[in-house]
């Protein structure tokens, strides 16, 4: 291995490092609030370049329908649970958003298809359909659950990341897609050479990591999601909302998972259950990272990144192997310091 190869490598680790370490934050503040390991954050990875690729031939996304359905689903279950303290003011707030709003999206979307219209339309809509999933996902699955073990959360986590993929091959079939790409070109740094697309990836990559720093740290809705997340009935008993936070912290991951897959949409190929490796190798990154600190969470997804760019080159077959491998040496370790601090005899 020479040089050149060498920074190849590198390059390419850093890149899926970034994307990595963009789902894994995404995870990490899903645990952080709810308490919930998010397996599915790779299908809004998936699912909206999916559905901008989609958008761009010109066809009606099956995300549109499916935002309906959910919705629909989510209707039912909030009347089911609070039927006897609904109020005209909470009937007219539940069909706006249940109701009014997925369906104005579906309508939309067929009406601006027929246009043919460029990435300035189709990019918003596709955040516009996508983002509303997450906190949808949170009220018909995760909010009854709000109460549960992790284990138990865990399990309709996986539960739903199942039941995604059998929506997503329902709704985009199985050919894999290239989304259109947001910028072309080259741009040179030196001796090395990254498409404009993958330029743009690290630098959107950078802006989200210190747009969610900012919000998390010096603004009332951050302080809310970490109160929540610090202590949930403590947060509670000063009057902030805790489904709600729930509810923004899901949304918050989907508008991350749906960026992400606008941006690597374009130069690599993405089928229905592509978010499947993608995610658990976020997920990986995010336990590296101790699902507690989000500096941590970003150096593991780099590593995570390079080992599998490293792993490619010199065994491609077993590379997705050896990521996830690299998770047990980390548990064991943490599992043996907890027992010495547990049991110091």
């Amino acid at each position: 291995m020479d040089a050149t190869i060498l920074l190849l490598i590198v390059k390419d680790g850093v890149v899926n490092g970034a994307v990595y370490a963009l789902l894994a934050i995404a995870i990490v503040l899903v645990f952080s609030v709810t308490r919930v390991i998010f397996i599915p954050q790779g299908e809004f990875v998936a699912f909206s370049a999916l559905t901008l690729a989609a958008l761009s031939r010109g066809e009606v996304a099956g995300t549109a329908p499916l935002l309906v359905t959910l919705s629909a689903i989510s209707l039912i279950g909030e009347v089911i649970r609070h039927r006897f303290r609904l109020s005209g003011r909470h009937w007219a707030r539940l069909l706006a958003r249940d109701v009014a709003l997925p369906c104005g999206l579906w309508g939309a979307t067929a009406f601006l298809v027929g246009f043919h219209a460029g990435l300035w339309v189709t990019i918003p809509l596709t955040l516009l359909l996508m983002i509303p999933i997450g906190p949808v996902l949170y009220r018909i699955v995760f909010a009854p659950l709000a109460e549960a073990s992790v284990l138990v959360l865990l399990i309709a986590a996986a539960g739903v990341h199942l039941t995604l993929l059998g929506i997503g091959l329902n709704a985009f079939g199985p050919e894999g897609v290239r989304a259109p790409g947001l910028v072309s070109g080259l741009q040179h740094f030196g001796s090395v050479t990254l498409t404009s697309q993958k330029t743009a990836l690290l630098v959107v990559t950078v802006a989200l990591m210190a747009a969610l720093w900012f919000v998390l740290q010096h603004s009332m809705i951050g302080k809310a999601l970490r109160a929540a997340a610090v202590n949930r009935i403590g947060a509670r008993l000063v009057g902030l909302e805790v489904a709600a936070s729930g509810q923004l912290a899901f949304a918050i991951a989907a508008a991350i998972g749906t960026i992400t897959g606008i941006l690597i949409g374009s130069y690599t190929t993405i089928y229905y259950d592509t978010g499947f490796l993608i995610g658990l190798s976020g997920f990986v990154a995010a336990i590296l990272g101790g699902l507690v600190s989000y500096p941590a969470t970003v150096i593991a997804s780099l590593f995570v990144g390079l080992v599998e760019a490293f792993s490619a080159f010199e065994a491609s077959t077993y590379k997705e192997v050896i990521v996830f491998f690299s998770i047990i040496p980390v548990l064991l370790v943490r599992s043996l310091r907890r027992r010495v601090i547990e049991d110091p005899e």
